[in-house]
Order: C-alpha cells, then sequence, then structure tokens
C-alpha cells in the first residue's frame, strides 16, 4: 500500500495512513497526490499562515528507483505570497530517502509550541526539539543535523529569512531550493525548522526485470538526445545566451528592456571558466548542479552551487548589472538565508526602478543608493529582506503588497501575475510563454507551462512567438503536459530540453513499478494531467479568483519592449488569447470550468463549491 504520514503539530499526533487505492489511481501521485488532499483539506478563506493552512511533502511514485529524473520533491500549500494554489519542486536526494522510508507524502498540520523538527527512522516517527538551530542559515542547520543523525541522514530546513515570515522565503535540501511561492514560509509558521529522514536503499519494482530495460532504454535515449551534452557540460547558464540575449527574452531594467551592455560577462561560457564541480540530484545522470567559485575581484573566494539560469537573472537583469562575481555571491547569500532567488531579485529591481523614479529616496533606503550596474546595493537589500530590516521590511511582503504600501503610484511598477514575481523571460519575447504566466493557477512561473513551441519545439507545433492570437491551445497544452509529467515529480529540464521523456515512457515505468495497468496509457496521464490543473483552478476560483487575474503587469500591454530582437513588441490582443485558451479548456467566458467539463474529467462533485461564481 502507498502511505502518507500525517502530523499534527499542536497536539504532537502522528499517524501513518495508507493511501485509498481510488484516490491513489486516480491522482498517479506527485502534483496529482498533493492537489486532491490540499484541496479537500484546507477550506475556502485559510489563512496561509495561519494554523488550519497544511503543508504537504510529495515524492513521486517512482522517486527512489533507478529511473533517471524522478527522485524530486514538491511541496504543497496555499502560498502567503498570493493566496492561489502553489507547488514548488526541490531537488537533491531528499525525495528517494523519503520513498525508501515508505512514504510518498507527509501532511504537517497545527503549529508546535517551540522550534521543533521531525525525525523519521525505521518506521519511527518523532517531533524533536529544534532550539538549537532555531535562527540558523541552511547550511548551518543541516551541519548540525548531521552530527544528530550521521552523514547518511537526508533532511530539509528553513533558513532565518522563513522564521522572520519573509514571503517568499524556500525549503532547502542541501544547496537545492523548492523556492518559489513561500512554502518556506508555512513551514516556519508551523514553528517547524527541520524534517530529517533516516533510511535504507529499497527499490523493489512489481517487475524489476522489464523496469530495468526501461531504465537502461532510458539511458540510452537521454545520451543520445538533442542537447544532453551541452547541458550536462553547462547547466541552464546556456540560457543566457540562448534563448537570452540572441532571441531577446532576457528581462532587463524591471521588464523594461532586452538589452544589456556587457552581457557578455554573463554568458555561460564565463561562468563555465569558473565551475569547480558537476552534481546532480538522485538518479539523474544531467547534473544540472554547478559549483561555482569567483577568481577574481571584490567577491573573490565566494563559493556557490550556482547560480542557475534564473539566478543569473534575478542578480542581473533587473538591476542591470553585469557582475558575474556578484550573481554568485547573491545565490550563495539566498540560499544561506533560505529565500527565493527570483522574488528577491525582481522585488530589489522593483526598489531600484522606484529610486530612480524618485518615489524612493536614501531616506527610504537607509541611505543606500540604488543605481543600476550597481551590485553592492543589491547586495545589501538580499540581507535587509531577509532579516526584515529598513526598506527590507517592506520588499519582504512581495512586490505586489510592498507596491500597496508605498503608493504615490508604485503598483505599476510591480512585476508580479496574482501576487509570484515573475521570472527571468520577457512575456513580450515570448507571448504563449508570458500567456503562461497570466494563466497558471500559481502565477508567474516559467516550469508551469513552458512555451517551447515559440523556440522550436515542433510539438505539437511550432508557433511565432510574437503573435498575438491563434496559440491558446498550445498555452493549455504545456499546462496539462507538465501537470502530467509531474505525476510523478518528473523533471522539466529532460521533459522539455531532450524532447524525450514524456507520459509515454512514465506510463510504462509505472506499471512496471506499480503493476497498475491503467498507467500504461500516455492518454490517461495526460487526462489526469488535465484533470489536476482543473482542480487547482478550481481551488483558486473557491477563493475568489476570476479572469480578472489572468493578467500579466499593465507594462506588458502599454509600454513596448526597448531593445532586442524583439524591439518594440507589445501585447495587443491579450483577451483574445484568453478567450482561445479557456474555449480550449473548456471553461466559460469568467475562466470557470463547466459543469460538463468537470465531469468529462472526473470531478462532478467540484460543481458545489464553485457553480455559484458562474452567475
Amino acid at each position: 500500500m502507498r502511505k502518507l504520514l500525517r502530523v499534527n503539530l499542536s497536539g504532537g499526533a502522528i499517524k501513518a495512513e495508507s493511501i485509498p487505492q481510488k484516490i491513489a489511481t486516480d491522482y498517479v501521485g506527485g502534483r496529482g497526490l498533493g492537489a486532491k488532499y490540499l484541496y479537500d483539506e484546507v477550506p475556502a478563506g485559510t489563512d496561509p499562515l495561519g494554523d488550519k493552512n497544511k503543508l504537504l511533502f510529495v515524492t513521486g511514485p517512482l522517486a527512489g528507483t533507478n529511473a533517471q529524473s524522478v527522485s524530486k520533491w514538491v511541496v504543497i500549500t496555499k502560498s502567503p505570497l498570493s493566496n492561489t494554489f502553489t507547488r514548488s519542486y526541490g531537488g537533491g536526494d531528499f525525495g528517494a530517502w523519503l520513498k525508501w522510508a515508505g512514504l510518498e507524502m507527509i501532511i504537517l498540520e497545527g503549529k508546535a509550541a517551540k522550534p521543533s523538527y521531525l525525525h523519521i527512522k525505521d518506521g519511527k516517527y518523532e517531533i524533536r526539539d529544534a532550539s538549537a538551530i532555531r535562527g540558523k542559515t541552511t547550511s548551518q542547520a543541516q551541519d548540525y543535523l548531521k552530527k544528530q543523525h550521521g552523514a547518511k541522514a537526508r533532511m530539509i530546513c528553513i533558513g532565518p529569512a522563513a522564521e522572520k515570515m519573509v514571503r517568499y522565503a524556500g525549503v532547502f535540501s542541501g544547496r537545492r531550493a523548492a523556492g518559489r511561492g513561500g512554502t518556506g514560509t508555512v513551514m516556519a509558521s508551523k514553528n517547524l525548522k527541520a524534517i530529517v529522514v533516516e533510511a535504507e536503499h529499497k527499490d523493489l519494482p512489481a517487475d524489476p526485470a522489464e523496469f530495468a530495460r526501461l531504465v537502461k532504454q532510458q539511458v540510452k535515449d537521454f545520451q543520445a538526445g538533442l542537447g544532453f551534452g551541452p547541458f550536462r557540460d553547462y547547466g541552464t547558464a546556456m540560457g543566457v545566451d540562448v534563448p537570452g540575449f540572441a532571441m531577446g527574452t532576457f528581462p532587463v531594467r524591471n521588464f523594461r528592456s532586452a538589452d544589456l551592455e556587457g552581457w557578455d560577462k554573463l554568458s555561460f561560457l564565463q561562468y563555465a571558466a569558473i565551475t569547480q564541480k558537476h552534481s546532480g540530484c538522485y538518479a539523474c545522470m544531467l547534473k544540472c548542479g554547478k559549483t561555482r567559485t569567483v577568481v577574481e575581484g571584490p567577491y573573490a573566494g565566494v563559493t556557490s552551487e550556482g547560480p542557475q539560469y534564473e539566478s543569473i537573472w534575478a542578480f542581473a537583469g533587473p538591476t542591470a548589472c553585469t557582475d558575474l562575481g556578484a550573481t554568485v555571491k547573491a545565490d550563495y547569500m539566498c540560499c544561506e538565508l533560505g529565500v527565493d532567488t527570483i522574488s528577491t531579485g525582481v522585488a530589489i529591481g522593483f526598489a531600484y526602478e522606484l529610486f530612480e523614479k524618485g518615489i524612493l529616496t536614501t531616506r527610504d533606503t537607509d541611505g543606500l543608493v540604488l543605481k543600476y550596474g550597481d551590485p553592492e546595493p543589491m547586495l545589501k537589500l538580499i540581507e535587509k529582506i531577509a532579516h526584515r530590516q529598513g526598506i527590507g521590511d517592506i520588499l519582504a511582503e512581495g512586490t505586489k503588497r510592498a507596491a500597496e504600501r508605498i503608493g504615490k503610484g508604485s503598483e505599476q511598477y510591480a512585476m508580479h501575475v496574482k501576487g509570484l514575481e515573475m521570472p527571468g523571460y520577457e512575456p513580450r519575447s515570448l507571448k504563449g510563454l508570458g500567456m503562461n504566466y497570466a494563466l497558471s493557477n500559481m502565477g508567474a512561473n516559467h516550469c508551469y507551462g513552458y512555451a517551447s513551441q515559440e523556440i522550436g519545439n515542433p510539438k505539437p507545433r511550432l508557433v511565432d512567438a510574437a503573435a498575438d492570437e491563434g496559440k491558446g491551445d498550445i498555452v493549455k497544452y504545456n499546462h496539462d503536459y507538465v501537470a502530467s509529467v509531474e505525476l510523478v515529480n518528473a523533471c522539466t529540464f529532460p521533459a522539455h530540453n531532450l524532447e524525450l521523456f514524456g507520459p509515454e515512457i512514465i506510463g510504462k515505468m509505472l506499471v512496471a513499478a506499480l503493476g497498475e495497468t491503467k498507467f500504461g496509457s500516455a492518454d490517461y496521464l495526460s487526462l489526469v494531467g488535465e484533470k489536476v490543473y482543473n482542480l487547482e483552478r478550481c481551488f483558486n476560483i473557491r477563493e475568489g479568483f476570476s479572469r480578472k487575474d489572468d493578467a500579466l503587469p499593465k507594462r506588458m500591454y502599454t509600454e513596448p519592449l526597448q531593445g532586442g530582437l524583439r524591439d518594440g513588441e507589445i501585447y495587443r490582443k491579450p483577451d483574445v488569447l484568453i478567450d482561445e485558451y479557456y474555449e480550449a479548456r473548456g471553461w466559460d467566458k469568467k475562466g470557470i470550468p463547466t459543469k460538463a467539463t468537470l465531469k468529462r474529467l472526473g470531478l462532478e462533485e467540484l460543481d458545489k463549491d464553485i457553480a455559484k461564481f458562474r452567475r
């Protein structure tokens, strides 16, 4: 039986439960199981940082096996940043260890009376005192826990930023983060510092011979895949060059421009020159983790496992900084302090523009002069945000809330969707990807439905990145596709970049691993992915979200992009794309799934929750 662990931190009760067979079959695993349990157990209007919100850690049904790129773990909750459904993925080994411990999910409820951590070993579960690591950085906390439980233990933890209730704090395992949406903040609100798992390797697929054959084929396909070698060697930093500046998708100066003088100092080749080590998640041959050490300049000697593309952008584009060393330093600081690099970088870029426009002055910034191209104020703002000091206390709320507090027209400069800051791809250059941001259930998240068809992926068809219409169905396809592969917590890098790892082979692996023949159908997994996406949408509708929230920042509609390949581009027909998307989904003009759509997806029971919103 597939099991979950229910932990009531308020009363201390811990109980292992079997996941009902029907739920396991209907939702497969990973994001699917998490979305189902969150919808059923967190009622509308729940305070994301209150005792009644729940925090779910879910590993996948293939985790801990030799199958490549499926041992990630996902955190699912109601976001304190956006108030929406949110899911955030983390890497490393924790997902495999959790699965070996016999669990596919941990549900955290309530709030501990004092700083605590959860310890899991040999079928025994214990809430322990974490006072000794309260306020410690992520590396300090993990070093302490390794001394307590041994080097073979695996863990997740939060940093001091979460304990200060920074709304975009993440959950960390090693140097890997589930960073987006404030999942770490929710964990801190429950007074839980860490979860530690000790477990022995267990890999018992229902059909060992067939599973081994499929893994062998998967490895062969990975190695033969276009892009495998460069991606393994250079990682996501390649995105700076392509599509980045080559296609004008690298946002600069708070999403005003796609051009940055001296950008070549941030080329992936520059990062390759300082790479010391390649590392990867459990059972993943891609090894996209790159440990880098700055060799010269004011930040010489700083080491970080990164930055990945998004973090390079977050500490370069928003502030027009071309100091490679500063991006490594900023990445290191965010990992130690425990904050999302994307939201942190965008919040700082927001402050830089407000300073440029005179809305903020040195009286507001504790004397800091926020000058484009100067990384020092940026690094100081990271500290201020993490510790909620001065202007950092306002920026720690996220750009949406910060703008509401600052006023003076600053709302138009807050680059977010539904409260979640936009990542490092310029929407006016990739309009399908931009509409993914607008229509995403958790706000602006590139991984939620990356529009690779705009940069060369022919599945299901190529589309013009600059087109203002004719691709609502492609946005839907991408959303559902990602949801389907995330039923096993598959990494989106091979799923999108290599174009070899999709529902077809995932289905065969699920049958060999679990013995459930229904999972062997790629069509079934695609249907479940669509079902999960609609379930998440209904979670948001129940919270009061509607068509008005499916929108990009005003700048995308009113200010032409400056510079780059897409110079002058703007969204001219956003409502056309939204209407196309709603029609492809079987939603009404308000963006609410029709009764017929819910019935087709086996979600009839949700109609009682959302029918009133159709009126």
